[in-house]
């Protein structure tokens, strides 16, 4: 068991809420290989048309070490890092071929389609509209952008569409 975890692998860690860039040059002056994918979308501001970079995975990059007890504990000291990503028998490394093809994936220029952003139940709040700091639960996906998110309101409910860009998941904590 110890001359496994000893190996040199890909780890997924767990970043504060938009962190992932803090972490990943934190891990890159402690000289780790780390590894945070990026996918260019058109800006949410209104005033700007601009296409940035965000991560395509948010919360999440990916650190290349042998997690010996003082690399795992250099790790978890960086800046903005939450946890490794694991199980009870510990963190769980990532395929190197993985790694490649999501090298491969967001170096070419064709656009990246994730996979869904909430389930159903979710507690969400809208961020930007004429709903903003509307708090809810997601319903379902409408399509072309736009969810459906269910306010109760007076034991009423009342469901709205907003568009998918508008709407963030409420962290547990404060759910």
């Amino acid at each position: 068991m110890i001359s496994e975890q000893l190996k040199q692998a890909w780890y997924v860690l767990h970043t504060k809420s938009r962190f992932e860039n803090v972490v990943n040059e934190g891990l890159q002056k402690k000289s780790f290989e780390a590894f945070l994918p990026k996918i260019k979308v058109k800006s949410r501001r209104k005033d700007r048309k601009l296409m940035i970079q965000v991560p395509l995975f948010p919360g999440y990059l990916f650190v290349r070490s042998n997690l010996n007890p003082p690399e795992h504990l250099e790790i978890l000291k960086t800046v903005g890092v939450v946890r490794l990503v694991g199980n009870i028998s510990g963190p769980l490394s990532v395929f190197d071929e993985t790694i490649e093809s999501l090298r491969i994936m967001v170096t070419g220029g064709d656009e990246i389609i994730t996979g869904t952003r909430f389930k159903k139940g979710d507690k969400i709040m809208v961020v930007e509209g004429p709903f903003a700091g509307v708090t809810g639960h997601f319903i379902q996906y409408r399509g072309q952008g736009r969810v459906v998110v269910n306010i109760e309101a007076l034991s009423q409910f009342a469901a709205v569409n907003v568009n998918e860009d508008d709407v963030e998941l409420v962290p547990e904590i404060l759910s």
